[in-house]
């Protein structure tokens, strides 16, 4: 298939943003802390600009084989940002598992999708500074977010990379962008939470594109069960930025949850 469009440019605008419900502001350790109910499904947005205590206390945590992936990242910025989203996971994961956040051990799936064993599911999406984990038991999930930035091209990505239906409402609309960011969350959520990544084209299903429409999987080509299979929800992480999360099953107890670093 084609390679995916880059969407990485300059931040120049900012998009609004609406309130669906509130957000918990936790530390890291009282998140850690924390207990992980089977109903419930957290969602946790952090910023990776933590200061230079938290990046080394963070950093300690990796595995031999992430700091090396650290390590050959061409930026500072990037390096340090993998470290940081890296290190939080390992922290929450660890405190819900009881374990030490060095001894969370990682493995992937077929298309590099990370998991662990056992019951807990997680998923994580990061854009500019920011980050978003989405933490369960036993459900699959898929997450993704990116900071709304002009595209000087977007509607030319739209059509040579969506289905034929997203592109005609992508550029029909008043905020292309927005609604390019909207679609581009959706689709990569869903595709996170499948676990197949750059293999599966995007053009293969549709999704909602509105944002002002219900977030959904309107029809999968390769297999139209897909459709009743996965229940898909937009996130309001903080002005300017779209997320989105796609899990199975039925509707779970959301936490949100807001990280501070004091």
């Amino acid at each position: 298939m084609p390679e995916r469009p880059s969407v990485t440019e300059p931040n120049r605008s900012a998009g609004r943003t609406t309130v669906d419900s509130p957000w918990e502001s936790r530390t890291l350790e009282e998140l850690a802390a924390a207990r992980l109910a089977q109903e419930e499904l957290f969602v946790v947005s952090t910023s990776l600009d933590v200061g230079e205590k938290w990046l080394e206390t963070l950093r300690r945590t990796l595995s031999p084989d992430e700091l090396e992936r650290a390590a050959r990242f061409r930026f500072d910025s990037h390096r340090r940002q993998f470290t940081i989203a890296r290190g939080i996971l390992r922290t929450i994961l660890g405190g819900w598992l009881e374990l030490p956040p060095a001894a969370v051990s990682f493995r992937y799936a077929e298309y590099g999708k990370p998991f662990i064993d056992g019951e807990i599911q997680f998923n994580m999406s990061d854009s500019g500074d920011r980050a978003l984990y989405a933490i369960s038991r036993g459900r699959v999930i898929g997450i993704d977010l990116e900071r709304i930035r002009h595209l000087r091209d977007a509607a030319a990505l739209a059509q040579r990379f969506f289905a034929k239906g997203e592109s005609e409402r992508v550029v029909r609309s008043a905020e292309i962008e927005r609604a390019f960011f909207t679609c581009w969350t959706r689709k990569e959520a869903y595709i996170k939470a499948r676990g197949e990544g750059l293999s599966m084209p995007l053009d293969s299903f549709e999704v909602s594109v509105d944002p002002e429409d219900e977030p959904r999987l309107i029809s999968a080509t390769l297999d139209p069960a897909e459709t009743t299979r996965w229940r898909m929800e937009a996130l309001d992480p903080l002005p300017g930025y779209i997320a989105a999360i796609v899990y199975e099953g039925p509707a779970p107890r959301m936490r949100k949850v807001s990280l501070r670093f004091d």
